[in-house]
């Protein structure tokens, strides 16, 4: 939510939004093929976390998360640095790691994350007012971060297993990777 929540509240939102059992709440009747998880903090991935990655994996989704918007080394941020996720950085509108995003060997790719410093540099995002209920006030704001970069792997993972179901979460991270270019500079 808005203010936070508790690991395990990551982990069952997860764990339905795949279609797996969660204690107490109905089943999904529509799982998803993708998660998209714009969602961090500091510390190591925790095995709670790793544990239910590792069955939602097993159950054929790929997981996205945003490494982070710190400009620092992203395997100090879970659950960015969990084993079997595509964690994903930020670049400028050059294609060049943006200033703030985190980076390092458990990135494995990087998307349009926006550059305020030019505000139309941002990625042009939709807002609703509301702090406990949508106020139906909508509006669009610049943004950027590792959070506004995440939603365009996941739509292109989403792309994809559109094309091909079949497609284990390995697969669509390599070939994301493999029809990635590379930083310019």
């Amino acid at each position: 939510g808005k203010c936070g929540g508790f690991t395990s509240d990551i982990v069952d939102g997860m764990r339905w939004a795949t279609g797996l059992a969660v204690t107490g709440v109905p089943a999904n009747a529509n799982p998803a093929d993708v998660l998209n998880l714009s969602l961090g903090g500091t510390g190591a991935c925790s095995s709670t976390e790793q544990n239910a990655i590792d069955e939602i994996v097993a159950a054929g989704t790929t997981i996205v998360i945003a490494a982070g918007n710190s400009d620092a080394d992203a395997s100090g941020f879970s659950p960015g640095n969990c084993d079997s996720v595509i964690t994903v950085a930020a670049n400028d509108r050059g294609g060049d790691k943006a200033s703030y995003s985190n980076f390092g060997s458990v990135v494995e790719i990087s998307a349009p994350g926006g550059e305020t410093s030019t505000l139309t540099n941002g990625v042009l995002s939709t807002l609703d007012g509301g702090t406990t209920t949508p106020n139906n006030d909508n509006t669009y704001a610049y943004y950027q971060g590792t959070s506004m970069a995440t939603p365009h792997v996941s739509g292109v993972a989403s792309l994809l297993l559109g094309q091909n179901p079949s497609m284990t979460p390995a697969e669509v991270l390599f070939q994301l990777q493999v029809t990635a270019r590379p930083f310019p500079s």
